[in-house]
């Protein structure tokens, strides 16, 4: 259900070292970082190897918007999810595609839900192991 979950917060290095310190006896590490607007995106895994916990610079003060990313089985039911939130009056923030710099078959859609929160739905498009 749950792909992966996305925080703001104040100093993405400093979270991560705490995270990552603080969970080692987890086996969780740092995975993924790539930056965005001069700041850094780091993505945590767990022993599996794959980033499910991200931390991003928070935006200002106030709230602060949560990423909710849910796993479709294929590409169509990320299309599909896309026509869904369009009919039921989300704000879409970006149309289905690939994200290469995510990685080259990481295919998503992202709208707003009525929290202001980022929710998207995404496919990998790993063949089946």
């Amino acid at each position: 259900m749950l792909d992966h979950l996305s925080i703001q917060v104040a100093d993405p290095d400093a979270s991560a070292a705490l995270y990552t310190a603080a969970l080692a006896p987890l086996g969780v590490r740092e995975t993924m970082r790539y930056e965005r607007d001069g700041a850094p995106v780091i993505g945590l895994s767990g022993p599996d190897g794959a980033p499910h916990f991200w931390l991003g610079q928070a935006g200002g003060a106030g709230n602060r918007e949560v990423h909710i990313a849910f796993t479709a089985a294929s590409r169509e039911l990320v299309d599909e999810v896309h026509r869904a939130a369009v009919a039921a009056g989300a704000e879409i923030l970006h149309e289905p595609r690939v994200w290469p710099e995510y990685h080259p078959t990481y295919y998503g859609v992202f709208f707003r839900d009525l929290d202001g929160n980022n929710v998207e739905a995404v496919n990998h498009g790993f063949p089946a192991a």
